[in-house]
């Protein structure tokens, strides 16, 4: 893509390629370069600890000016994380923070003389918290350190102190780095109170949005599975949301089929699968919107994690009835009852599943309360008219 008008310089600086769209963040980072190339010359800086195909990085050139890609080498990850140990820096930043790479950023960015730099998730904040020749927006997008506390209870005992180490390190970084930058943007209310620096009120929430390519999707009339679940299957609280339906919910419902759609499924799970005639492991599908209009009923028990669920939004937007939990829907903020269904115990899960798969009425209300919600709630276009306000500013 070239530029032809006069558009304020934005670099904006990603941890992960943000194609394809298979986890949160990279969802995040290509709506809002799709849409910030309407209003600024984009200038994608992004790190990969994969090989980016020539297709992918074709797939952002269309929204982006220039697009520099860097290559993580796995020798000096390794290294970086075994240095940290001895630090104070949380281990994921300094997974992805290379001193090589740094300098060919720094270069990048003096060629460019930016109006302004945006940095999504504190993994890239080392790489420009020093830069002051234009303001910064930094988007946490979520709670890194409340995410990494919750993950601590599902540890083995002799993991736990890894996991308490990074919580704290996370929650000192994401206190310290908010005075690097002029603006700070987070994904929820929810997460924003996590962040623990006295002025974190000054931080603005900039919520997901939902693409037509789901609003506009005509799902299937004779779902084949009775509950689906679809989501990045290494990505920590999707798989222990899995587990828990498969230990305590399908118990309840011996003759109900589960599918799993999502990529990279964790071994645990393909190996319960195995043993288990109900579930099925779909693993990664090209359209993805085939796997939630499977189902019945969208089921998400979410447990830890944080930030905001794009798999709730996006079975919403298709019309799916979903059931979750309030640590879920608290960043969502959709009406319990009447456009999603939340429970927080097995006795209510258990509950509300049965009064959903005995009444198809009832599911298609749901359904279209949800698809309904999502449409006026949740915009690309909407959300990211804050982030091009504050450049503009």
């Amino acid at each position: 893509m070239s530029s032809s008008k006069a558009y304020p310089k934005l670099v904006f600086i990603t941890s992960r390629f943000p194609y394809p769209l298979e986890k949160g963040d990279k969802l995040r980072a290509y709506y809002q370069i799709k849409e910030l190339s309407k209003r600024c010359d984009v200038h994608l800086i992004s790190l990969t600890d994969k090989v980016v195909s020539q297709n992918h990085k074709a797939e952002l050139e269309q929204f982006c000016t220039s697009v520099s890609v860097y290559k993580l080498n796995k020798l000096v990850i390794y290294w970086n994380v075994f240095l940290a140990l001895f630090g104070k820096k949380p281990l994921q930043v300094a997974y992805f923070y290379h001193w090589n790479i740094a300098q060919k950023v720094k270069s990048k960015i003096v060629e460019l003389a930016p109006n302004h730099i945006y940095s999504q998730l504190i993994r890239t904040s080392e790489y420009v918290k020093n830069y002051h020749n234009c303001p910064k927006t930094l988007d946490y997008m979520d709670a890194l350190s409340k995410g990494m506390e919750r993950r601590i209870q599902k540890q083995k005992w002799y993991s736990k102190w890894a996991f308490k180490m990074e919580a704290k390190r996370l929650n000192n970084y994401e206190r310290s780095i908010f005075d690097y930058f002029e603006h700070k943007i987070i994904i929820s209310e929810q997460d924003k109170n996590y962040i623990l620096h006295p002025e974190r009120h000054k931080i603005i929430c900039v919520p997901n949005g939902i693409d037509t390519y789901f609003i506009d999707y005509e799902g299937s009339k004779n779902p084949a599975f009775d509950f689906v679940f679809v989501g990045n299957m290494s990505y920590p609280p999707n798989v222990d949301a899995v587990k828990y339906i498969i230990e305590f919910i399908l118990p309840h419902f011996p003759a109900a089929q589960f599918l799993v759609a999502g990529a990279t499924p964790h071994p645990d799970l393909i190996h319960l699968s195995t043993k288990n005639k109900q579930i099925t492991i779909a693993g990664w599908v090209e359209d993805i919107r085939e796997s939630y209009s499977s189902g019945k009923i969208f089921l998400a028990p979410m447990m830890i994690g944080t930030g905001m669920q794009n798999k709730l939004l996006e079975a919403m937007a298709i019309g799916i009835p979903c059931v979750t939990t309030d640590l879920a829907n608290n960043a969502i903020k959709a009406l319990p009852g009447e456009s999603i269904i939340v429970a927080n115990n097995e006795g209510e899960f258990v509950q509300h599943l049965k009064a959903l798969l005995n009444d198809e009425n009832l599911r298609r209300e749901i359904g279209e309360a949800g698809k309904n919600y999502v449409k006026k709630h949740f915009s690309w276009t909407e959300s990211t008219k804050i982030i091009v306000h504050l450049i503009q500013s």
